[in-house]
């Protein structure tokens, strides 16, 4: 089959497929930490301590973590336009709900539930992509696609910010217009979903019939290919356990940092207005959209995968380290933007990584698996920076206490060895 089809069939995915995928995490990562800018009203208006808004923010990963892997399998079952559509129309209705919340209680009843509603998306769409990029293009693909959490931070601060400032509007307060207005959009995008996204190349139109002949046996596995080929085997693998463990220092600091990084900010800029505050925090995330589409390239252009997630954790740690030197603004968003570069520039080549390790159904349930334990680490990182902050008052200690974890994964996934 000629190689130039091949490459006709995956130019057009990428262009029908990765911007479309990219909005939906857009929106589902707004309403994963849209609390961070909530905090700077809700925490005053309802009474919440640091520990009881780090636990609320991070018990979102323990339902969602239990949901995963089941998600997945029911996701390979029924198609992803069905099942991702499904996701998404009840994790907005959740997130809009989150405006109705008046004690602890409700808060981490209705974030529990948000992680349950949630459970699945992002190991649905990395397996999705699975089925439609081979792996020699997945790293590009997949940081295409994940660019979506920073470009979120990105325009998330600014829009969040601005929402904040509807204070009085309605009879509402601010943090109730963001949780409202932030979250149905997921419901909208989820009717466009069932509307419009293919469940795999057999069923895209605008492939032509050669096209979707050439990508199918474009996808077809290697003879080396890893033998992980059922659930079972996929969830008894030692090294795809080990990947989940790696994992896990990502979600640590991705949460950790963005659940808390508009309190850094408005600290660092000794109560700065809501609007600046966004602002800021729209630097790191740029910082880290450019850094991770530039690593997913270089890491297909090379093969190479583990080298490229260790020395972007060593760089993420040492800007995490460097953050606590100084408690000016202009020094905590340079060097917290370094700490964005370095993680952000692990998730293509890590979730490369990940993908070769399994194929068929073993795929599906080995990438719920790794992102479903990893993602503890959400928990851990917002809830451990809140219960250090109450005991410090500060933030160093909980920051320095995430940098060595990071640290630590990527030298564990060093000792993983090739395979």
């Amino acid at each position: 089959m000629s190689t130039a089809v091949v490459d006709d069939a995956l130019g057009r995915a990428r262009r029908r497929l990765i911007p479309f995928l990219f909005l939906l995490y857009i929106v589902a990562y707004l309403d994963r930490i849209n609390i961070g800018f909530a905090a700077l009203q809700m925490n005053d208006a309802l009474g919440f301590s640091a520990t009881t808004y780090g636990f609320g923010a991070g018990i979102f990963f323990l339902s969602y973590v239990a949901f995963e892997v089941p998600s997945n399998l029911i996701l390979a079952r029924v198609g992803a336009r069905l099942w991702i559509a499904r996701i998404m129309i009840t994790w907005g209705l959740v997130s809009a709900g989150m405006m109705f919340v008046r004690s602890a209680a409700g808060f981490y009843t209705l974030r529990f539930l948000l992680g349950l509603a949630e459970a699945g998306f992002f190991p649905g769409v990395i397996f999705y992509l699975t089925r439609w990029f081979p792996q020699r293009e997945q790293a590009r693909a997949i940081a295409a696609f994940m660019t979506a959490t920073l470009v979120a931070g990105v325009i998330g601060g600014p829009i969040s910010g601005a929402l904040l400032d509807l204070h009085g509007a309605a009879g509402l307060q601010g943090w109730q217009w963001l949780f409202l207005l932030e979250g149905l959009p997921s419901v909208l995008l989820g009717l466009v979903v069932l509307a419009v996204l293919p469940d795999g190349p057999a069923d895209a139109r605008w492939l032509t019939a050669l096209e979707r002949e050439a990508l199918a046996r474009s996808l077809e596995d290697p003879a080396d290919a890893p033998r992980v080929e059922t659930t079972g085997t996929a969830l008894s693998n030692r090294r795809i356990w080990l990947l989940a463990v790696v994992y896990f220092t990502i979600p640590v600091t991705l949460y950790g940092v963005g659940f808390w990084l508009p309190q850094m900010l408005k600290t660092a800029t000794s109560g700065g207005g809501n609007l600046e505050v966004g602002l800021l925090s729209a630097i790191p995330y740029a910082s880290g959209a450019i850094a991770m589409v530039l690593a997913g390239r270089h890491s297909d252009r090379t093969g190479e995968r583990r080298w490229h997630v260790a020395l972007a954790a060593a760089v993420a740690a040492a800007g995490l380290g460097l953050s606590t030197l100084s408690a000016g603004a202009p020094w905590v968003v340079a060097t917290l933007s370094i700490a964005l570069v370095g993680l952000a520039s692990m998730f293509g080549p890590f979730w490369a990584l990940t993908t070769a390790a399994a194929r068929g159904n073993g795929a599906a349930a080995a990438i719920a698996l790794v992102n479903s334990v990893g993602n503890t680490g959400g928990f851990v990182g917002p809830y451990l920076l809140g219960a250090i902050n109450d005991a410090t008052q500060g933030f160093a200690g909980g920051l320095i206490a995430i940098a060595a974890m990071l640290a630590a994964g990527g030298v564990l996934l060093l000792a993983l060895g090739e395979r």
